[in-house]
């Protein structure tokens, strides 16, 4: 599924929506370049799981986690150095469990990840405007 954004508050509410539908146990693998909206749509995606709490990016924890209706984890994996660190946090026991896994910069660990993932491409097309975002929502990754 490709979804065109024009601004934040359309990159949100696509978010917001897949959010709603989404089920227990599914893992999204969130990609895109620095400053895409990688954060505005994690923002969307919880709220979508009715999750009031501010939402900010782990990019230094590695890993917040949100209760709702469902367990909320939010991975942000740009700084690992060695992949040994996502076994030192206990990645695995997310995986697959009652709660939604939201990893952003997912690509970084691909070996460690699910084969049924979703995942969701983000991009930039300046030629289409500053806020312009192309959202890609795909069951595997050679799709994006």
């Amino acid at each position: 599924m490709i979804m065109e954004s024009y601004s934040p508050e359309e990159t949100y509410n696509i978010a917001l929506e897949l959010g709603q539908k989404t089920e227990k146990g599914q893992v999204y693998c969130l990609v895109g370049d620095l400053g895409v909206g990688k954060t505005i749509f994690t923002k969307g995606f919880a709220k979508g799981l009715g999750i009031d709490e501010h939402i900010t990016s782990p990019t230094f924890t590695i890993v917040n986690e949100y209760d709702g209706d469902i367990p909320f984890y939010h991975f942000d994996v740009y700084r690992i150095a060695d992949i040994e660190e996502m076994y030192e946090i206990g990645f695995e026991e997310y995986i697959g469990g009652n709660g939604i896994v939201l990893i952003e910069w997912a690509n970084l660990i691909e070996e460690l990840l699910p084969v049924d993932c979703k995942w969701i491409k983000i991009e930039k097309d300046l030629e289409k405007g500053l806020d312009y975002r192309r959202v890609a929502i795909v069951d595997n990754r050679e799709e994006i």
